[in-house]
């Protein structure tokens, strides 16, 4: 599996925020391994932090918002597309205003500054979510169609209509983020004449100018209209006597339709982790992109408690004995056959259950059940293996627990069954403590679902 990344060193910015007008600084500092990327105000008492989620988006006028309680992030979509497309995992992003600062309008200030001060490799995983079957979205009300399909990597294809004489049809693919740089993270943002009174009134665009946005003027407007729309604005009145662009115009014919995919893709990133597929996107904006993301999110959490795939007949990646050399239990009290896949962060073991086994002479006589502390120790003996095997002499450590919490236990499990269990870490072991997310399965199903923390400590 791909290692996660972070930035080598902190990179920082300064400007204003494209609809509160506000001076803003930005610092982009590296991560840690498995904490994602994260929006943190040092503005604010005690500097609360919001992750870079689609849970916590609010509002997607003109911007995506990210909220979370009292505290809000403003137009993250640029910084975050830059991210993902440069495989930035983790990150820390301080602001000391509520609005990211809008630059050139691009993406490509922090695509350069990330090339500058380069991508760290870190010592865990990334864990993708691949796309093995078409998703779609759809909205009416906005015309916007997004379908995802698998792919053995992630590209865009973006199409725009708009009924203009100026910008009607454009379309715009990525086929590989290697592209990002050269074909998407210079494209502007971009707003029409006639959004502009309308923009002003709503309190947006504030820190907009000709410097940051391409202006599309599609419909001639008398002078003094346009007078009155640059004096909502605060800005010089632009000389306009044709159709086309004010001020910058584009770099590319399509360059409106490459930003939406730079927009989209920032939107995408909202769900987390990385994405392996192909995605054909019509009319996208923000309110669909981060309806799509939550939608992908909700996969995402349902593919964790997805039941993992177990072939009797596949050799394992741990049979009894290497387990025996991990773990320092023995008949009858070590519940783990065999383990059939590992990642830093994951294992899925088995339990073969038998009515020749010790709890069962009085759990009970006429009506056997596995006892639900043992699927509990099971899962825990499992978390064992995780981190052990990943540690040098691992004869010299045992785990132990420290909490169990929201243990439910859904299904009665009995002789014959086969328990598969997937463990999962829910956060970076720190000093020795490391929280834990199990599951066991039995047929397709789960039947009990615990949280732990476990301590893992040297042996005297």
């Amino acid at each position: 599996m791909a290692k996660q990344q972070t930035i080598n060193a902190p990179i920082s910015f300064f400007g204003k925020g494209l609809h509160t007008g506000k001076a803003v600084n930005l610092t982009i500092l590296p991560g840690e391994p498995n904490t994602g990327r994260v929006f943190q105000r040092t503005d604010l008492e005690g500097q609360p932090c919001i992750e870079a989620l689609a849970e916590h988006v609010t509002k997607t006028t003109r911007g995506t918002v990210l909220t979370k309680g009292d505290v809000e992030v403003c137009t993250v979509e640029h910084c975050l597309s830059a991210l993902y497309a440069m495989g930035i995992d983790n990150a820390l992003i301080q602001l000391d205003s509520a609005e990211l600062p809008i630059l050139d309008g691009s993406a490509k200030p922090y695509t350069n500054a990330i090339v500058a001060t380069g991508i760290q490799q870190q010592d865990a995983e990334c864990e993708d979510y691949v796309v093995t079957q078409k998703i779609t979205y759809e909205n009416t009300e906005t015309g916007t169609k997004i379908m995802i399909l698998p792919d053995d990597h992630l590209s865009l294809q973006v199409q725009v209509e708009y009924d203009s004489l100026v910008l009607s049809n454009q379309f715009a693919t990525l086929e590989t983020l290697d592209n990002y740089t050269s074909e998407i993270a210079s494209a502007r943002t971009f707003v029409f004449v006639h959004e502009l009174a309308p923009l002003a009134e709503m309190g947006l665009i504030r820190g907009g100018d000709l410097d940051n946005a391409l202006v599309v003027y599609d419909r001639l407007i008398d002078e003094s209209e346009l007078t009155k729309i640059a004096t909502q604005l605060g800005k010089p009145c632009p000389k306009a006597d044709a159709i086309g662009y004010i001020g910058n115009t584009p770099a590319n014919a399509n360059e409106p339709a490459r930003h939406k995919l730079l927009d989209f893709l920032g939107d995408l990133s909202l769900i987390g982790t990385r994405l392996v597929g192909r995605v054909i996107a019509t009319m996208p904006g923000h309110t669909a992109n981060t309806a799509f993301a939550k939608k992908l999110r909700k996969d995402i959490k349902r593919l964790e408690t997805a039941t993992p795939i177990y072939r009797p007949e596949d050799a394992p990646l741990m049979d009894v004995n290497r387990i025996k050399q991990l773990l320092p239990h023995r008949y009858p009290f070590l519940l783990v056959d065999k383990v059939i896949s590992r990642t830093e962060t994951s294992i899925v073991t088995v339990k073969n259950i038998t009515f020749n086994e010790m709890q069962f002479l009085g759990h009970f006589p006429e009506e056997p059940v596995m006892p639900g502390v043992l699927q509990i120790e099971a899962m825990a003996q499992s978390a064992g293996l995780l981190v052990l095997s990943q540690v040098e002499e691992p004869e010299r450590y045992s785990t132990y627990f420290l909490k169990i919490n929201n243990v439910k236990f859904r299904n009665k499990v009995v002789p014959g069954d086969t328990m598969v269990m997937k463990v999962m870490l829910t956060s970076p072991i720190r000093r020795g403590l490391s929280d834990i997310k199990g599951y066991v399965f039995v047929g397709g199903k789960i039947v009990t679902e615990a949280e732990m923390v476990a301590q893992i400590v040297k042996n005297k």
